[in-house]
């Protein structure tokens, strides 16, 4: 059965704006201490310089130490990257506990971060009646689920926009019927695989569907994309006149993830 409003765009994004999209995400964004993560509640902020790509870190270095030593290890660069951070907050900055956008106006609360420029050129251009205001940067590995959910905070009825990078997901979204079958009540679902440089847009009904994601499938990740964060196609590849890729430590590790920017209007 179909959901109306529920659209897929395979291969909207080319693998160059993939891998661009990828720098500005994973190097700056993650990055920016205005940022919230699933890492804040219980870890310092990291205070980077010059906006200094995680990735250009040695591996082993320890940027996450814990508010409460006694609670929490700390956390090397390798952990985080490889396991440890699962989302960041972009723009308005989600609370996940109360289940809102902070105001503001409130005394307790941080200026909100604006969301990056660059990024809401991007959807704005492909999404016109759109305005990015906030997005959840989503890390998966191979064997990590995304829970059955609605999204309901935000003020408006905007679409969803969902872009994947690096691995394929299974993503599943439903709907109850108002049809009766048997005398029960109906859902009417869909299920989909989503692939790197896919955008899914939720409208209309769809907007407000339970969704998640069940699955990630490892060893999906496209091999125009799979070498990221290195420039080269394979590790033989050498770049500035033989100079050997500063991030060579990390070749691979798209390989072992999906990455997905969920991306929604706050305000109408």
């Amino acid at each position: 059965m179909s959901i109306v409003g529920l659209y897929i765009l395979p291969s909207l994004l080319p693998p160059s704006v993939q891998t661009s999209l990828l720098n500005r995400l994973l190097h700056r964004d993650i990055s920016n201490p205005q940022h919230k993560s699933n890492l804040t509640l219980h870890y310092k902020t990291p205070s980077f310089h010059d906006s200094v790509s995680l990735f250009s870190l040695s591996p082993t270095s320890i940027p996450y130490e814990p508010l409460d030593p006694n609670m929490h290890p700390p956390l090397s660069v390798s952990s985080v990257l490889n396991k440890k951070l699962r989302w960041i907050t972009l723009g308005g900055q989600y609370d996940w506990t109360e289940k809102r956008y902070p105001s503001s106006s409130s005394p307790s609360s941080d200026p909100t971060p604006p969301f990056p420029d660059d990024i809401t050129s991007l959807v704005t251009g492909l999404f016109p009646t759109m305005l990015p205001e906030a997005g959840i940067l989503n890390l998966y590995s191979p064997g990590d689920t995304l829970s059955l959910h609605r999204d309901v905070a935000e003020f408006c009825n905007r679409p969803l926009v969902s872009i994947s990078l690096g691995c394929e997901g299974v993503f599943i979204a439903g709907l109850s019927s108002d049809e009766r079958v048997d005398g029960k009540q109906s859902t009417r679902a869909a299920v989909m695989k989503l692939k790197s440089g896919d955008v899914l847009v939720m409208s209309d009904e769809a907007r407000y569907a339970w969704h998640g994601v069940p699955t990630v499938l490892a060893n999906t990740c496209p091999e125009e994309v799979m070498a990221w964060p290195c420039k080269g196609v394979s590790s033989d590849d050498r770049v500035d006149d033989g100079i050997q890729d500063e991030y060579e430590y990390w070749r691979g590790w798209l390989k072992r993830k999906r990455i997905n920017l969920n991306i929604r209007q706050m305000f109408e």
